[in-house]
């Protein structure tokens, strides 16, 4: 299929599947962001365990559109690399920002610390995780997180990895509307700054949790 192997069907591949991944960024937020309502976490992570299948199918959907983001990613940019000479990337130099110019490192840099957070937060295998249960004898995750994320360096790489996905992002919304056709001179600026903001609000709602635990304002 010419989606698959032409340069625009995989650019149009890897805009849709980084806009569900970015869906999925927003709803894990909000999901996350019930930490801070007594009991809420507990509550939420209790009504996604009780749909086993939805939660699985959700999950390998997922799976399916980061491997096609990733491999499209890699592939586009190598590509891109090759068709360019050095002359060509000076000029355009200017008009580049900092995250479109590191998309492909700000990408394995995620890639990187998703598989830290499933190991962590989702497999629990890292030395830190703290495992128990509420008065209402709910997995603790609210617990579990607070005493993870009192440990400084786990904190930090946290807040830094919501850096790296402010930087990947701020360059990704914007993109997408442009590889859809969907941008011209008039909504470019508009679009970037969506992207922009949307990702600021991702960047703030992510890094306070670890930040306001770390520092002693949220406790276990």
């Amino acid at each position: 299929m010419q989606l698959f192997t032409s340069s625009v069907g995989r650019k149009v591949l890897m805009a849709i599947t980084g806009q569900f991944m970015v869906l999925f960024v927003i709803v894990h937020m909000l999901g996350n962001s019930s930490i801070f309502i007594p009991g809420g976490i507990n509550a939420y992570a209790e009504h996604l365990h009780a749909l086993p299948p939805l939660v699985w199918a959700f999950r390998l959907v997922m799976l399916v559109a980061a491997g096609i983001h990733i491999l499209f990613g890699i592939q586009l940019s190598l590509e891109n690399r090759a068709a360019n000479p050095d002359t060509y990337a000076v000029k355009n130099y200017k008009k580049a920002t900092m995250g479109s110019l590191s998309m492909l490192y700000t990408g394995l840099l995620l890639l990187s610390f998703i598989i830290y957070h499933l190991l962590h937060f989702t497999i629990r295998a890292t030395p830190d995780i703290k495992l128990g249960v509420d008065s209402l004898g709910r997995f603790d995750v609210f617990g579990m997180v607070t005493n993870s994320f009192s440990h400084g360096i786990i904190a930090f790489i946290y807040i830094a990895a919501m850096v790296v996905l402010f930087l990947h992002l701020s360059h990704g919304i914007q993109s997408f509307f442009q590889t859809m056709g969907w941008n011209n001179d008039k909504s470019l600026p508009v679009f970037s700054k969506i992207g922009m903001i949307a990702a600021v609000v991702l960047l703030l709602g992510y890094a306070t949790i670890p930040f306001v635990i770390v520092t002693g304002i949220l406790k276990g």
